[in-house]
C-alpha cells in the first residue's frame, strides 16, 4: 500500500519544484537563525562560567550550533536540486545523493529535538552547577590579592547588581563566610580579635553583607552591617525589612534566566524542525513524481508519494536489509577463522 499517493500532473510539478525552491531558500535562513541562537546562548553561558561548576548545560548550544550549519547545507543542496528537476537531463545524477540526504534531514531533525528536550532534562544539572559555582565565589570573594581568584568580588559584585540578588540561596548566605579580607581587619581592635576567636576556623564572620545587596528601591540607607540586631539600627525589624537587601538568591536569578532563555528559544527551533520536515516531504514527492514520469511523455501525469509501501512494510524491508548485512559479516568472520585453521593445518603438516 502506497503511503501519502498523489496525481501530479506537470503544471503541478513545476509549481511544487518552484515552491520547494523558495522553501528551501527559507530553511537556509532558519539553519543561520539555529545557528545565532546556539551563538548567543553559548556566549551566555561563557559570561557566567566563573560562577558554574561544569559545563554539562553546554551541550545544548553546541548542537545548535552545529545543527545550524548542517541545515544551511543541506537546503542550500535541496534548492540546487529542485532547480536541476525542471530539466530531465540533469536531474538523474542527483538519485544517488537523494537517500543520503533524506537520512541527513532526518538527523537535522532528531538532532533539533533533542536539543529541546535536554535544554529542560538539564534543568537539574544547571542548578547544582550554580549552586556549587556560586558558593565558591561567595567563599573566594575576599581573595583579591590571590592570583586566579582576583577577579571574583568584581563578578559576584556585578552579578548581584545586575539580576539584583544576594548570595547563593539568599542573603544569609554571607553570614557564614568571611568576605572580608584580613588586609582589611585592624587585629589590635578587640571587636576583631573577640570575633575571630569565637570561631572554631579563625574566621572573622559578621551577620553583614557586600554593597551590591543593597536594593536602591529601599526608603532608607541600605543597612550592610548588625542585620540582625534589631538594637542597632533606628526604627529597624530586620524580619520585616524586605526593601532593604535582594531577597532573591543567585542561583534561582540565574536558573530563571537561562530557563527563560530556553523558553523563548524552544519555539523557534521547533518552528524550524517543522520547516525541515517540509522542505524533506516535498522533495520526497518531488523525487518519487519524477521517477514515475513516461520519457516518451514528459509533460504528462505522475504519481507522487512518501513510501513505496506502508510504514509496516517499510519497516520489515529495514528489519530484513540490517539483518542481511549483519547475517553476511557473520559468516565473512566465519570463513576467515576456517581459513586460519586451514592455514594453520597446512603449516603443521608440512613441519611433519
Amino acid at each position: 500500500m502506497v503511503l501519502l499517493k498523489l496525481q501530479l500532473p506537470h503544471q503541478r510539478r513545476v509549481r511544487l519544484a518552484q515552491g520547494l525552491w523558495l522553501l528551501s531558500c527559507v530553511s537556509v535562513l532558519a539553519g543561520a537563525f539555529t545557528f545565532s541562537l546556539g551563538v548567543f546562548l553559548k556566549t551566555e553561558l561563557l559570561r557566567r562560567a566563573e560562577v558554574m561548576d561544569n559545563t554539562e548545560i553546554h551541550v545544548v548550544p553546541n548542537i545548535l550550533m552545529l545543527v545550524g550549519l548542517v541545515t544551511i547545507g543541506i537546503n542550500l543542496l535541496a534548492g540546487r536540486i529542485c532547480q536541476d528537476s525542471l530539466d530531465s537531463t540533469r536531474f538523474p545524477p542527483w538519485k544517488s545523493f537523494l537517500l543520503p540526504w533524506y537520512g541527513l534531514a532526518g538527523m537535522v531533525c532528531l538532532w533539533l529535538f533533542s536539543a529541546v528536550v535536554l535544554s529542560y532534562a538539564l534543568q537539574g544539572q544547571l542548578e547544582e552547577s550554580l549552586k556549587v559555582g556560586l558558593r565558591n565565589g561567595i567563599r573566594f570573594y575576599r581573595d583579591t590579592d590571590v592570583p586566579g581568584r582576583c577577579f571574583q568580588k568584581e563578578t559576584i559584585d556585578k552579578l548581584q547588581i545586575e539580576l539584583r540578588c544576594c548570595g547563593n540561596t539568599n542573603y544569609k548566605d554571607w553570614f557564614e563566610v568571611q568576605w572580608i579580607s584580613n588586609r582589611y581587619l585592624d587585629f589590635t581592635s578587640k571587636e576583631v580579635k573577640d570575633r575571630v576567636r569565637s570561631n572554631v576556623d579563625g574566621r572573622y564572620l559578621v551577620d553583614g553583607v557586600p554593597f551590591s545587596c543593597c536594593n536602591p528601591a529601599s526608603p532608607r540607607p541600605c543597612l550592610q552591617y548588625h542585620l540582625t540586631d534589631n538594637a542597632a539600627h533606628y526604627n529597624y525589624e530586620h524580619q520585616s525589612e524586605e526593601l532593604n537587601l535582594y531577597n532573591r538568591g543567585c542561583r534561582q536569578a540565574l536558573v530563571d534566566y537561562y530557563m527563560g532563555l530556553m523558553n523563548a528559544i524552544g519555539p523557534g527551533v521547533l518552528s524550524v524542525i517543522l520547516l525541515q520536515m517540509s522542505v524533506l516531504l516535498s522533495l520526497r514527492f518531488l523525487e518519487t513524481s519524477l521517477l514515475g514520469v513516461d520519457p516518451e511523455d514528459p509533460e504528462g501525469d505522475s504519481v507522487g508519494y512518501i513510501l513505496a509501501k506502508g510504514i509496516k512494510e517499510t519497516m520489515m524491508d529495514i528489519k530484513a536489509t540490517i539483518l542481511k548485512v549483519l547475517q553476511f559479516g557473520q559468516v565473512t568472520a566465519a570463513e576467515g577463522e576456517v581459513g586460519m585453521a586451514g592455514a594453520d593445518g597446512e603449516k603443521a603438516a608440512t613441519s611433519s
